[in-house]
């Protein structure tokens, strides 16, 4: 969610945050040091596209790269609509990459080592074992310098606000155990901290019920909710380098290389 939505609910140093984020510092302030490793080079991005990434956003890697492929879980989702496999995934305007449709955690059907990055904003909050997923598309990556970029939302400024993040100790439980993703676990926390002002999607808490119990089908859920420390801890599990962390008033972001 958009976190100028909630302005009105907000402190005002978060507001002049958002303010000073929406008007003045688009993007990341390291983001030049991360250019290189999309620079002219094939991705694939994991339930996108994503508008952070285009042109005069905070993080427009499009501009950059020279194709972008895409991953959905299915040909419908809440946030894309219809879908259609094959040469159709248009990332930003004039520029087409190839659609997948499969599983966002095994990625059963994309080609293993031939990408020099991965991206996933807004996504890794809707998978119940993010790093089964985020294993996963470490092994989509060449080896040796390719990329892995994630955005997740920050807490503060969405309607998991009330929520308590998720410790590593958690996340690496659930990847041990190979918790699946009709996993709801966390389903009568979010029923009780869910923050129903600030998703006007979920349609009052009777839908919103209804539509999280069908989890497996729409994916709405977050089931985790994260800090830029989680994030990195996810990332030197897996031996990861990471050589961008940065925390924005609505994001958390980090890029790691392997």
């Amino acid at each position: 969610m958009n976190p100028l939505a909630i302005i009105s609910n907000k402190k005002p140093s978060v507001l002049a945050q958002l303010v000073v984020e929406k008007l003045f510092d688009k993007k990341l302030k390291n983001f030049s040091s991360i250019e290189k490793y999309f620079l002219n080079k094939t991705g694939i991005e994991i339930g996108g596209p994503s508008r952070k990434f285009t042109t005069s956003q905070p993080i427009p890697l499009y501009d950059l790269a020279k194709k972008v492929d895409g991953c959905n879980f299915s040909s419908h989702t809440a946030w894309e609509g219809e879908i259609k496999p094959g040469d159709t995934y248009e990332y930003q305007a004039g520029k087409m990459g190839h659609q997948y449709i499969c599983d966002g955690v095994d990625v059963p059907i994309i080609p293993k080592g031939v990408f020099d990055f991965a991206l996933s904003c807004h996504n890794l909050e809707h998978i119940a074992n993010p790093m089964k997923a985020v294993e996963n598309w470490i092994k989509l990556l060449k080896p040796n310098g390719s990329a892995i970029l994630l955005v997740l939302p920050r807490k503060e400024s969405n309607f998991d606000h009330k929520r308590p993040t998720t410790t590593f100790e958690h996340v690496l439980e659930d990847y041990k155990n190979d918790i699946g993703e009709d996993d709801l676990t966390h389903l009568p926390e979010i029923l009780q901290l869910h923050d129903l002002r600030f998703d006007p999607m979920a349609g009052g808490l009777e839908n919103f019920t209804k539509r999280s119990q069908d989890n497996i089908n729409n994916r709405c859920l977050h089931h985790h909710v994260y800090s830029l420390d989680l994030l990195e801890k996810i990332c030197l599990h897996f031996k990861l380098k990471v050589v961008l962390k940065e925390s924005r008033v609505g994001d958390h972001v980090v890029v790691a290389v392997n």
